[in-house]
């Protein structure tokens, strides 16, 4: 309806991937009814998995998928490469990952690429994992039919529209696409959760609390989008 469009539109400054721990309490019924509306896509599956045997499922992949991504060099490079450690390198950039959205101090650059590469290793990335997932309401797998541009459009346009209804609810959501990240590990998390033959595009926790971050800044649409 226009009135829950302009509902979602009115929460799009406030809406915010949340990397902190929440408080593990599930979300009612009514709650996941709204969400799964919102999530609804053409073309696009929107799994909601909220049992501990299927968050448990979650975790394992991701994990696993977690591991492979830190033993591969050219991903941490680039990672590395779009954290911003400092509030004045944040700004030049307007875009990125600020280190105060993950709960980090703003310190020189030089400083935080040593404390990274230092503390970026398997144990302790995949332990923060495993208290995120279990601090977490649940898990939901956008999965889509097709292996295309407007399919993957699509599956964008469903996350949106479910970070905004959750933003609207008090329910915070990250990213854990590690395994949708990794091609070996793609078909075997697809197989593994029930979406076998589709395509796993994007895997969002969600759930309630947690410490509110500052937002990591973004460029005007101007300065993305050349416009004819």
């Amino acid at each position: 309806t226009t009135e829950t469009t302009a509902a979602l539109f009115e929460a799009i400054p406030k809406r915010q991937v949340s990397r902190t721990e929440y408080n593990g309490e599930p979300l009612t019924d009514e709650e996941l009814v709204v969400l799964r509306r919102a999530a609804m896509g053409d073309g696009v599956e929107a799994l909601f998995l909220v049992d501990h045997e299927s968050q448990k499922v979650v975790e394992d992949h991701v994990t696993h998928a977690n591991s492979a991504q830190i033993r591969n060099t050219a991903f941490v490079r680039e990672l590395l490469s779009w954290i911003r450690f400092g509030e004045q390198e944040s700004v030049n950039s307007g875009d990125g990952l600020a280190g105060a959205a993950m709960g980090s101090p703003f310190i020189p650059r030089w400083i935080g690429q040593i404390f990274f590469m230092l503390m970026f290793r398997t144990t302790p990335e995949n332990d923060k994992i495993r208290r995120q997932i279990r601090s977490s309401a649940g898990t939901v797998v956008f999965a889509s039919q097709k292996e295309n541009a407007s399919q993957w459009i699509e599956v964008g346009r469903a996350y949106e529209r479910f970070a905004l209804q959750a933003t609207l609810l008090g329910v915070r959501n990250a990213m854990l696409n590690q395994p949708a990240e990794e091609a070996d590990e793609r078909h075997k998390f697809a197989k593994a959760v029930g979406v076998e033959g589709k395509r796993p595009d994007l895997i969002v926790r969600f759930g309630k609390g947690g410490a509110e971050l500052p937002h990591s800044l973004r460029r005007p649409v101007e300065d993305i989008f050349v416009l004819p």
